[in-house]
């Protein structure tokens, strides 16, 4: 598993729209002056976060960007996913595989860790919200409620 620092800056740019009480636009311009991003880069990934409804552009005088939902519907595993694909890819998935060569893949004991292991990061990704970021929830409270809902449910 690798996130980029495409992901990184994404989270932050979200943090900080959501953090805006008032949910007025946030321009390209307040973000990096804020947090010191490039421009360019910055533009690419709110279009890529546009694109994947997460944010919502609004153009004229008073524009910027918005979240286009409440920050407790929008998932870490969603941004993750719209700015880096799959969350974590199998190393055995047929996609991963083709490029590479496994003389072992049909006696590889691995397969079933690598598919459990996205199982799980997948579910907890799921969990996790921007609103539980921006409000500093996900501290180990969240894991221990994560594992004790994992535990309850088999």
């Amino acid at each position: 598993m690798k996130f980029t620092t495409k992901t990184e800056y994404g989270l932050v740019c979200l943090i900080y729209m959501a953090r805006n009480k008032q949910l007025q636009p946030v321009t390209v311009k307040e973000i990096v002056s804020e947090e010191h991003f490039s421009v360019t880069f910055t533009e690419k990934i709110l279009q890529q976060l546009r694109k994947a409804n997460i944010i919502e552009s609004h153009q004229g005088h008073g524009g910027g960007y918005v979240l286009a939902r409440n920050p407790s519907e929008i998932t870490f595993k969603e941004v993750i996913e719209c700015l880096e694909g799959q969350t974590f890819d199998v190393f055995c998935a047929p996609k991963v595989r083709e490029d590479i060569v496994c003389n072992h893949f049909s006696l590889c004991g691995l397969k079933p860790v690598w598919s459990k292991t996205k199982q799980l990061l997948d579910e907890f990704y799921s969990e996790v919200t921007l609103d539980m970021i921006v409000n500093k929830e996900t501290n180990m409270n969240v894991v221990n409620d994560f594992h004790v809902l994992k535990e309850a449910n088999g």
